[in-house]
């Protein structure tokens, strides 16, 4: 396989432009930064996508759509958030052969068009809580781009609230960040995520608090994997989103935002993928086995091999048939493992004289001959064994390379090659700016109980610093 990937441990960043292209994933655009999603990803990522809106649609927030162009003065509303898109932004001045009387921007993300809506929609506290969620693209303006990590258009889910309380405001931000995204990535992906509070020189631009949850990749960087926004009421008071109180009162709305992205891809690609290619957890797999004809004789080994399709379609299996003995048998053996097919049963004569078939799982590269009448059973059983296997793997490497330091060198130190855990009194303000100018971040800030603090001012609070992408 080295000859089809270059191995992580030589070149990491060589291994997943490699892998990508390789397996089919994507392409990069036309236009710099811009990204092509090829089929086999793509399924992948409607998986991710209908898990996420079950979840979102189960803490009570409708989907709906808002427009791509926002009018320029929209974001310049809300200064802090205006100066911390401004370098990202996609302006467009001429439409229809004109120049426009007012540029539009392309959407960054959408708190100031909805906040413009929520404004219209909400008068009084019994149009309270408003949740919002969209699906759609964004463009931010990448100045390195790598495909599904940093592009200039991706895809995601923003989510976008209006609450009566600040209380309100904040429970709803925690339980989108606990329920919704942290189970999905535990649970589907298969990733182990550390949440944590952004620092203030981390945090949304035009936020007063942001929660984050980071990943270990395969190299020991960290990859921020969502985020969710507290905004107070800054855009509340920027777009005029108010309401009449129980009292009678005319009261600012407390909003908030949260979002994931493609980027959660590129996450699991780095975080399960290995030298032969991505591991795609079971769960989320759009074909978790693939029945594989290996060699045809007179036409009874694909029919043998149809019957385990339908048996396992009949079990609940995701399955998919590859009969294509035309192509050669090794070919198409890589091919699956590039995928990460989680199971292949290799269904060939010599085999199938004996009344056997042979077991290939993608986890571990095992190889187990049993009999055909145990297939279905055999393939149920792994597929719950990796699922929870690939989840181990990842925790115990993101443990292993995670590293307890009480000084800022050795933090650094440690993170060349993984995480440094330290506490965030040895760091401090002074500390980030000086860890930023050697490109390492804090990722964020946790209590020693592993809750959410309500502010970096705490005391007694922990601090992940790492390199990341």
């Amino acid at each position: 396989m080295a000859r089809v990937l270059t191995p992580r441990a030589e070149d990491f960043p060589r291994w997943y432009q490699d892998l990508i292209s390789k397996a089919e994933l994507a392409d990069n655009g036309p236009v710099r930064g811009t990204m092509v999603i090829r089929p086999t990803a793509y399924s992948i990522w409607e998986r991710m996508q209908a898990d996420m809106d079950s979840r979102i649609k189960a803490a009570g927030a409708e989907n709906a759509y808002f427009p791509l162009f926002i009018p320029e003065s929209y974001l310049k509303r809300e200064a802090e958030h205006v100066e911390g898109f401004s370098p990202e932004l996609a302006v467009v001045t001429h439409g229809g052969g004109k120049q426009l009387s007012e540029p539009v921007v392309v959407r960054p993300t959408s708190e100031t068009v909805i906040g413009e809506f929520m404004a219209k929609w909400v008068d009084s506290y019994r149009d309270l809580p408003l949740l919002l969620n969209q699906w759609a693209n964004v463009v931010r303006w990448e100045m390195r781009p790598r495909v599904f990590l940093r592009t200039s258009e991706f895809l995601w889910q923003e989510g976008h609230t209006a609450h009566a309380t600040e209380a309100d405001a904040k429970a709803y931000t925690l339980k989108i960040h606990h329920e919704v995204y942290e189970r999905h990535m535990r649970d589907l992906l298969a990733i182990p995520v550390v949440l944590g509070r952004k620092t203030n020189r981390e945090r949304f631009a035009g936020a007063t608090s942001t929660y984050t949850l980071e990943a270990m990749m395969g190299d020991g960087k960290a990859l921020q994997m969502g985020t969710s926004h507290e905004l107070g009421q800054n855009f509340a008071k920027a777009f005029d989103i108010g309401f009449s109180s129980q009292a009678g009162t005319r009261e600012h709305a407390w909003t908030t935002s949260w979002g994931t992205s493609t980027r959660m891809l590129g996450g699991l690609i780095m975080c399960h993928g290995d030298d032969s290619g991505m591991r795609i957890p079971p769960a989320l797999a759009p074909i978790q086995a693939l029945v594989t004809v290996v060699k045809e004789t007179d036409g009874s080994i694909t029919a043998a091999a149809r019957a385990l399709v339908d048996d396992l379609a009949a079990a609940g299996v995701r399955v998919k048939l590859d009969d294509r003995v035309d192509t050669p048998f090794g070919r198409r053996a890589v091919d699956a493992e590039l995928k990460g097919y989680p199971i292949r049963v290799e269904v060939g004569p010599r085999d199938l004289a004996e009344g056997r078939v042979v077991l290939v799982r993608r986890f571990d590269g095992s190889k187990t001959p049993l009999a055909l009448g145990e297939a279905v059973g055999a393939v149920t059983a792994a597929l719950e064994a990796d699922q929870k296997a690939l989840y181990d793997e990842a925790l115990a490497r993101r443990e292993n390379n995670t590293v307890d330091v009480s000084t800022l060198d050795e933090a650094f130190e440690a993170a060349a090659t993984g995480w440094a855990r330290i506490p965030w009194a040895k760091v401090g303000v002074d500390g980030e700016a000086l860890a930023n100018e050697r490109a390492v971040t804090v990722r964020c800030l946790y209590r020693a109980d592993g809750s959410i603090p309500a502010s970096q001012d705490e005391p007694d609070l922990t601090a992940i610093l790492a390199r990341s992408y």
